[in-house]
């Protein structure tokens, strides 16, 4: 029996609940809904079992798993037969598994399969409602969270391959009760006031629960909706969302999302490279043919004839690139001017900017609501007055209902 007055190191206390638990439960069979898989590069497979109201961790060791003849994944129910041991480093006891077998789908992964049923019976999945991408896209609108790795990897990838190309972060919870409402939110406004060519919505890689909130039917009605094209770009590569069959395309990715929607203009670019190349190529054939021919007559002779033959060829391959390169920059000048102009009527509409013109808003005090007529005064009411910079206190002495605006 142990001595209550006996001081324990926690190495000691450690070692003895392993030697109770390991003791009393050297094997058991436990049901639960798999959660947070992480398969590790050693091919060990971690991963928790949990029901409505507890949750405990499991390690499958390599030699275990490779005889799987599933992929476990998030959601799936199972039956786990293994001992009970305690990971001594964290103090936390876990099942070490020998065998998992399917016990029928999770709960919420049931919900899941039946909503995207009942979709898909609608037609809001199907293929002839989806449309192509814009091929010159000049904004992007990423509805993700602003703090996350998803915005960042999106950021990298467009500035790397088209720095030119506009994108208009739409901040959003993407997991949690609030996040299906913050989503649909930012989708509305998205359309509303057409802020992108395309949409991309998305967040990094997540358990089955972190990934719900772009599988709620609100969300997936709204991405359905959306009259600007939508790019699903939820998780990794094995991760999905209901998104993912709503949207016009599916991403495996963010980074994946934000290279679809700058690959048209390096196509294009790299159809302009290869058709200089093949043209060059083509010239430089012929041209290797006739010194061939040309090289049985006479220098002065040759001469002559060449420059008769080649000149109109070699002149109009210049004119044909020179347009192209003139085309290809006056289309960067067009878009360029249309950017200063949108960007110069968005500083001259912004309220600091009319405040610095002079203009000022008056409010009643302790009021935030702006005063728009006179005829809402009364003589000796108190206002507050908000300048361009800093403000002002006063009060009213008079009113003229009469007089128009400056």
């Amino acid at each position: 029996m142990l001595d209550n007055d006996k001081v324990l190191s926690v190495s000691q206390l450690t070692s003895l609940v392993k030697e109770i638990l390991e003791g009393g439960f050297p094997e058991v069979t436990v049901e639960g809904e798999i959660t947070n898989v992480r398969p590790a590069s050693s091919g060990h497979l971690y991963f928790s079992l949990k029901d409505r109201s507890s949750m405990v961790q499991a390690v499958m060791f390599r030699y275990k798993s490779r005889a799987l003849g599933f992929e476990p994944q998030d959601g799936m129910l199972v039956r786990a037969r293994g001992g009970v041991t305690v990971y001594a480093a964290r103090g936390q006891y876990q099942i070490l598994v020998e065998r998992l077998e399917l016990a029928g789908e999770g709960d919420l992964l049931a919900k899941i399969e039946e909503r995207k049923r009942r979709l898909a019976a609608e037609g809001l999945f199907d293929e002839d409602r989806k449309r192509p991408l814009p091929r010159f896209p000049s904004r992007v609108a990423v509805i993700t969270s602003a703090t996350g790795a998803a915005i960042r990897d999106i950021i990298n990838v467009i500035s790397r391959r088209n720095a030119g190309l506009d994108l208009v972060l739409l901040p959003a919870a993407v997991q949690g009760e609030a996040a299906p409402a913050d989503l649909v939110r930012q989708l509305k406004a998205a359309n509303r006031y057409k802020l992108g060519d395309v949409i991309i919505i998305g967040r990094g890689g997540g358990s089955l629960e972190d990934l719900l909130a772009f599988s709620d039917e609100s969300v997936v009605r709204a991405v359905a909706a959306s009259k600007i094209p939508v790019i699903s770009a939820v998780g990794h590569e094995i991760d999905w969302a209901l998104t993912d069959f709503a949207a016009d395309l599916r991403a495996p990715t963010p980074s994946a999302a934000a290279e679809l929607v700058t690959e048209s203009r390096l196509a294009l670019a790299r159809e302009v490279e290869q058709f200089e190349g093949e043209l060059e190529t083509a010239m430089r054939s012929r041209l290797d043919r006739a010194r061939l021919l040309l090289g049985r007559f006479e220098p002065a002779s040759v001469e002559g004839q060449f420059m008769r033959i080649f000149t109109p060829a070699l002149r109009r391959y210049d004119d044909a690139k020179d347009d192209l390169a003139r085309g290809l920059q006056d289309a960067l000048a067009s878009r360029r001017h249309r950017l200063e102009l949108a960007e110069t009527g968005l500083e001259a509409a912004s309220p600091d900017a009319i405040l610095a013109r002079g203009f000022a808003v008056v409010r009643k005090s302790g009021s935030k609501k702006a005063i728009r007529d006179s005829r809402e005064l009364k003589a000796g009411m108190a206002i507050d007055i908000h300048f361009a910079r800093g403000g002002a206190k006063a009060a009213i002495e008079e009113t003229k209902a009469d007089e128009t605006a400056i």
